[in-house]
């Protein structure tokens, strides 16, 4: 019978605490590397961001979003025209058809404003919980924690928030990490992961959380 990884208990309290000092010293205002210019913006750039890179997403709406920033204007742009802005992210076609289709919806629905539940930003066209926390966070101020990869792998490996998937690193978040830290906590472990602690080879050397970090497989 196979048996089952045991999840290592979350670090400390006062070790959390120490941690994000460090994390809110280096970096006090973090922020999404998407560029919007409103709820709604944001909420298509993050739903353009599955399986894209951060930059290939901001390049690509640059001139979508200098066109059509709401979601009347994106529906008065339609289909064949949003396909041709984001042909260069994965996806692309079935990303226009759902950005079409949420656009829709938020205008049928709600006014053309972009609600701040998570219920019901969910319940739009290609929009999920990752998401939809990203757009609570970053739109309406809510210390939502939006789990991607990396935060999945830095809160496993600092144990800061340790999980077995990635509602259960955020729900591990929610429930150690301290309050105060709680608003920026998803943009600090994002970044920690996308530039310090990467999956292959991270660079431990320059990680200003080392000490405090229990990891095993440090390098140099």
């Amino acid at each position: 019978m196979a048996q089952t990884r045991r999840i290592p208990s979350a670090l400390p309290f006062t070790d959390q605490v120490a941690l994000f000092s460090r994390l809110a010293e280096a970096n006090p205002a973090p922020r999404t590397e998407l560029n919007f210019l409103n709820p709604y913006t944001l909420l298509v750039a993050v739903a353009l961001s599955a399986q894209a890179t951060d930059t290939g997403v901001n390049r690509a709406t640059r001139e979508l979003f200098a066109l059509a920033d709401t979601p009347q204007k994106m529906l008065d742009l339609g289909l064949e025209a949003v396909t041709r802005h984001i042909q260069t992210i994965g996806l692309y076609r079935q990303k226009a058809r759902n950005v079409i289709a949420l656009s829709r919806l938020l205008v049928d629905e709600y006014g053309g404003e972009v609600p701040d539940s998570r219920a019901a930003l969910m319940g739009l066209p290609g929009v999920g919980r990752k998401t939809a926390n990203v757009v609570l966070n970053c739109a309406f101020g809510h210390a939502s924690q939006a789990v991607d990869t990396h935060i999945f792998r830095v809160g496993n490996r600092t144990r800061i928030a340790p999980g077995r998937d990635v509602e259960a690193v955020e729900r591990a978040i929610e429930d150690n990490v301290p309050v105060r830290f709680q608003s920026h906590a998803h943009h600090w472990l994002i970044l920690h992961g996308r530039y310090i602690c990467q999956a292959r080879r991270p660079r431990c050397g320059v990680c200003i959380i080392r000490d405090l970090c229990p990891y095993e497989e440090k390098t140099q």
